[in-house]
């Protein structure tokens, strides 16, 4: 029986057809190093501002956590982790799909009352805590040399300000990277402990609580440094930049699918987040294991903290928790008047970015000038820098209720974020942690009466 279908003849055209007919596009599927080092790359913001988060300010804090009450606040880092990173992620989010930073979003938004308020406390809370901070690394400084720590002061802040005013946002972001590594020190210290590793697992899992006033003022210090007012600012306003600088590379290509984008900062700030705690939590475990072991149960300041740890832990502790002093100072202080300056500059409509030359965005420079100025004069106005330390995290948790209340409004708002509002889980954490800050913060107020 004949085949009803005409055969295609066999031309030299026809042939040249079926041979450039397109294949379907299969994408070349990546090694593991190669997912390793994409991974690797897309760390950033989020990184960055977990582990500013350890500054000098927090490093007291969780030092005299763990002198005063050994591991039964170790609990703290497993509960702090995840409200932490959804409020990061939350901010971070405002930043891509708004391309704009916080205050800007609330300026456009909201009320100028409300805008101001955020502002107003960031400003105060920031300040108090450069201050500290500057006074912690000074005197960390001063154990490693033997030169009086007030010399160091206005050496860091010198050196701070050419990092932020000089920098590009790119080398600034790959600076504050490495930095990073320094936080590793309290790892390698918390090892050299001789922790009591039964008591760790139990202060972890199954901690002691108590309703005392310092038991409470030390809960809100250290919520309050862990989740700090300045890092919602921040945070914005850095994935904002991410995002322009982004831009600026693919001009003439469309835009990276927003949802990528946020499913990368969402590995950013889970993976600087956890970070963040990790660190927390090795400093709790150092000072319990070797401070209030010993009988020390009241260190205040990190430079306390390292003196006391010599002939409990021995040198090499010592220096490790020195040195990483030092180095988390130089992370945390240009997070702290980089939040300030990018709160300040979008609030009142100023050019702003660590990409703006300095006479084009005179304003933004000034206030991380006058931020960090200010900062340096407290320590030299004799102000108790114990107080400060331990004040500036408390103050950071009475107000860090009402910025997240902010930060989840603006989140569910349609006409900021449009398909991407919180969902479900995010909102659930979200409003763990204002019930959790806000918590903390009464009954810390409670006990003072």
């Amino acid at each position: 029986m004949e085949n009803s279908t005409t055969p295609e003849p066999n031309t030299e055209e026809t042939r040249n057809d079926r041979r450039e007919k397109p294949r379907p596009y299969r994408p070349r599927r990546k090694t593991g190093r190669e997912r390793l080092i994409s991974r690797l790359r897309e760390l950033g913001p989020g990184l960055i501002t977990g582990a500013a988060d350890d500054d000098p300010s927090g490093i007291a804090t969780y030092s005299q956590a763990g002198a005063a009450f050994g591991y039964s606040l170790l609990w703290t880092a497993l509960v702090s982790l995840p409200v932490m990173s959804a409020i990061q992620l939350m901010c971070a989010r405002i930043g891509i799909v708004a391309r704009s930073g916080l205050a800007a979003v609330l300026r456009e938004h909201y009320p100028r009352w409300m805008l101001w308020l955020a502002c107003g406390l960031l400003i105060v809370g920031n300040t108090i805590n450069i201050a500290a901070d500057l006074a912690g690394m000074a005197a960390g400084a001063g154990l490693l040399t033997g030169i009086p720590s007030i010399w160091f002061v206005p050496a860091f802040t010198v050196l701070i300000l050419a990092l932020l005013v000089f920098a590009s946002y790119e080398n600034m972001t790959r600076v504050l990277k490495w930095l990073t590594l320094a936080l590793f020190s309290y790892v390698f210290a918390a090892m050299l402990s001789g922790a009591d590793w039964a008591g760790v697992l139990l202060g972890t899992f199954w901690p002691h609580v108590s309703l005392s006033g310092d038991y409470l003022l030390t809960f809100v210090a250290i919520m309050g440094t862990t989740i700090s007012p300045y890092l919602f600012f921040w945070q914005a306003a850095l994935n904002a930049e991410q995002d322009a600088l982004i831009m600026r590379r693919i001009v003439g290509r469309p835009r990276r699918a927003v949802q990528r984008e946020l499913r990368a900062a969402a590995r950013d700030v889970n993976a600087g987040m956890l970070f963040s705690n990790l660190i927390m939590y090795f400093i709790i475990l150092t000072a319990g294991a070797t401070l209030h072991r010993a009988g020390v149960f009241n260190v205040q300041t990190a430079e306390e903290a390292a003196r006391a740890l010599r002939p409990v832990a021995g040198n090499a502790a010592a220096l490790l928790f020195t040195l990483g002093l030092v180095g988390t100072g130089m992370l945390g202080v240009p997070v702290l008047a980089g939040s300030a300056a990018y709160a300040v500059a979008e609030a009142a409509a100023w050019r702003a970015g660590m990409d703006e030359k300095v006479h084009k965005a005179r304003q933004f420079y000034s206030v991380i000038a006058v931020a960090m100025i200010v900062g340096m004069l407290l320590n030299f106005a004799h102000v108790n820098a114990i107080k400060l330390l331990i004040g500036s995290a408390v103050i950071n948790g009475l107000l860090a209720p009402p910025l997240i209340a902010i930060v989840l409004v603006v989140c569910n708002n349609e006409q900021v974020m449009g398909t991407h509002r919180n969902k479900r889980t995010l909102n659930i954490l979200g409003i763990a942690g204002l019930a959790l800050m806000t918590l903390a913060a009464v009954a810390l107020v409670v006990s003072w009466f």
